[in-house]
């Protein structure tokens, strides 16, 4: 149920979810969050320029080939409502390092000689995003509550920056290395393993936060000086409008992304541009991504509701999709900055609400958990649908323009979502 400001009960019962960590160093801890959000695309995005050699090596169908980039996303949905109990069970910080250290062990179980261990590696990959997509939300808002939004936006950044460099490096990596497309996508594994190293110092002061409470609690003084117990997770979340809301936002947001991630390159080279000048107008639309999905959540934290924010964006994405329809080739640098300030802007501003629209880390971690897999499990349907269509129809017209009805959909999910109430 969606309250005003104004109305917000006030319930204090405990869970066992930490509270803000006075202890931990703001640098320290900055450093572990943008590590650990450096994971969280690269390991996707660095698989895509593979795929041909991937699929060349096991005798893979296009189909199955197809899937080596759909199982993570979802699994990422399958994943999701899980974390915010074991966040509850375990506090925040032991599950963001176990979630950094299975997906470095489901990055190389990735690269063994198997198909299994192919798509099983997939599986580990998309799980343990979902967990982090979950858990980052709701430590933000704990750690930086006065400066969540503008949080949000240095991580969502970084995660794009993240995949931004594995696509880039991934090629270069292979030659370097010499161990062919195996080598290449197993050595992200070194990149969770820094993550988990710089992540530790934060597990550990958490257990010393945890067992110092616990034994100034047997004192008055020391009740004095606890701090006060993190309001309960939000009762009813499945059963909310403005949850469904951000979900939706969220979940035809990153439909519309997926989708032009697996197919906007060849939809520019089926209507005859050159395959590697269509390749460089994909990278420079990622580029662009990173800059809104920075922006967005800043203006977004310092406005009283985000409703035009939230249907600019869904403007955007229209904008940029009618010029892949109308004029792919002549507009597709035009529709290459527009997507991508789009693209981002609306990861950045769904993030964004799920800081905005909760009063608490536990709330944060229940709406990233719902959001989540509601949006990666619409999202998992983009890339096939569209393909299924483009070959259905033996053309681009039908997926792009049943793309721009969806954008109407985000536009009135973002009204709804953008309002100032809270779960």
């Amino acid at each position: 149920m969606a309250v005003t400001r104004a109305q917000q009960p006030v319930v204090t019962t405990a869970v066992p979810l930490p509270v803000r960590s006075r202890l931990a160093h703001p640098a320290l801890l900055l450093t572990g969050i943008l590590l650990v959000a450096l994971n969280m695309r690269a390991c996707l995005a660095a698989v895509s320029p593979m795929v041909g050699e991937i699929q060349r090596t096991f005798g893979l169908s296009a189909t199955a080939s197809g899937l080596i980039t759909t199982v993570p996303v979802l699994f990422q949905g399958v994943g999701a409502p899980l974390t915010p109990r074991l966040t509850r069970r375990f506090g925040t910080e032991r599950v963001v390092l176990g979630a950094v250290l299975v997906l470095g062990a489901g990055v190389l179980l990735r690269v063994l000689p198997s198909v299994a261990a192919l798509y099983a590696g997939c599986v580990v990959i998309g799980v343990a995003i979902a967990v982090l997509n979950v858990s980052m939300p709701g430590l933000v808002k704990r750690e930086f509550p006065d400066r969540a939004a503008a949080m949000t936006g240095v991580y969502s950044t970084t995660m794009l920056v993240g995949a931004t460099m594995a696509a880039g490096l991934s090629v270069p990596l292979e030659h370097a290395l010499g161990g062919g497309w195996e080598a290449s996508l197993g050595a992200w594994s070194l990149l969770a393993l820094v993550a988990a190293v710089a992540w530790l110092p934060q597990v550990l002061r958490a257990r010393a936060a945890r067992d110092g409470a616990g034994v100034a609690g047997v004192t008055a003084a020391g009740a004095a000086a606890a701090p006060a117990a993190p309001v309960r997770p939000v009762q009813g979340i499945w059963r909310s409008p403005l949850a469904w809301q951000i979900s939706l936002f969220m979940g035809i947001s990153s439909l519309l992304v997926y989708t032009l991630v697996a197919w906007m390159p060849t939809i520019l080279a089926d209507h005859g541009m050159d395959r590697g000048e269509a390749g460089l107008v994909f990278a420079f639309s990622n580029l662009v991504q990173v800059a809104g999905a920075f922006l967005v959540p800043l203006f977004a934290g310092r406005m009283t509701n985000q409703r035009a924010l939230a249907v600019s964006m869904a403007l955007l994405n229209a904008v940029g999709i009618a010029v892949l329809l109308i004029a792919p080739v002549p507009g597709a640098w035009v529709a290459a900055v527009i997507l991508g300030v789009a693209q981002g802007g609306s990861l950045g501003l769904g993030l964004a609400f799920i800081v905005l629209r909760t009063d608490s880390a536990a709330g944060a971690a229940q709406l990233g958990g719902m959001s989540q897999a509601v949006g990666y499990l619409v999202a998992a349907a983009g890339p096939v649908g569209a393909g299924a269509l483009r070959q259905a129809t033996g053309g681009w017209t039908t997926p792009l323009a049943l793309m721009l009805v969806l954008v109407s959909v985000v536009a009135v999910a973002g009204w709804g979502a953008g309002r100032d109430r809270t779960l």
